[in-house]
């Protein structure tokens, strides 16, 4: 190949190099994605647990939500005020600090409360457990396995198994919501932290039955109901349910409650 060849195929070459570079860099131009620069400083002073607790599919977002008015600048639990306030800051706004919550498990069927029906020697999982027999070993088929699947799932060791019932540091706990999610009986959910008397019991049978199999089960007796001088504890399908937003935690239902279901 003589030099002249050599300089057209370079030529060529560059030729073709600086078409497909301005060919880039317009399509680039025209496709590009605006950068919310307000949504990328929410997302780097969010934690990065990507935990779903807010109600959204991660991080990102929530960050998306919250930029766009789609959600509240304190959205994020496990960042509680001290995020919220940087956020509002990012966008100019004013941030009440909400009520914290926390996860509680509504269960008192300890090895000292709940009868056994059986040993259960399966796979240590609740979910696994929840398919045999009464969904686990003991008598109320509505009461915590006391397995640990929560206890697997908290990024913050706030949840441990005590004497067979899974039971919440309320400090330590973040609200992210992953315990909530996997016990397989609804026993977990999120409550004020301020609440000062809570229901410990989720089962929905007639009052003979709770005697039964727990000593400490709601057996529906609407005691608590009677006392209550804000309206707010009332029975549903048998057992006692507290409205946090009407409950001034006066203990009027804790003190009446014979079975000391209301902690």
């Amino acid at each position: 190949m003589d030099m002249m060849a050599i300089v057209i195929v370079a030529v060529v070459v560059a030729g073709a190099g600086i078409v497909v570079g301005i060919g880039l860099g317009l399509f680039g131009e025209k496709f590009k994605v605006e950068v919310d620069e307000k949504e990328a400083a929410v997302r780097e002073v969010l934690p990065g647990n990507n935990c779903g607790g807010c109600g959204y599919a991660g991080c990102d977002a929530v960050a998306k939500a919250i930029c766009q008015g789609q959600a509240p600048a304190n959205a994020c639990p496990v960042g509680g005020s001290a995020v919220a306030e940087k956020i509002g800051e990012i966008l100019g706004v004013s941030v009440e600090e909400g009520d914290k919550k926390v996860a509680f498990v509504r269960c008192k069927g300890n090895c000292d409360n709940v009868k056994t029906l059986y040993e259960y020697h399966g796979i240590e999982d609740c979910i696994k457990a929840s398919v045999v027999p009464g969904g686990g070993g003991k008598a109320c088929s509505y009461g915590c396995t006391g397995l640990g699947s929560c206890v697997k799932v908290c990024d913050f060791g706030a949840i441990s198994v005590v004497n067979g019932v899974a039971v919440v540091d309320k400090e330590k706990c973040m609200a992210c919501g992953k315990c909530v999610a996997i016990c397989p009986k609804g026993l977990i959910t999120l409550v004020p932290y301020k609440a000062k008397h809570l229901v410990q019991c989720s089962s929905h049978d007639k009052g003979k039955d709770v005697k039964a199999a727990c000593s400490a089960g709601c057996i529906g007796c609407t005691l608590c109901t009677k006392q209550c001088p804000f309206d707010a504890i009332h029975m549903e399908n048998n057992l006692a349910v507290i409205d946090y937003d009407k409950c001034k935690n006066c203990g009027k239902c804790a003190g009446k409650c014979p079975a000391k279901v209301i902690i």
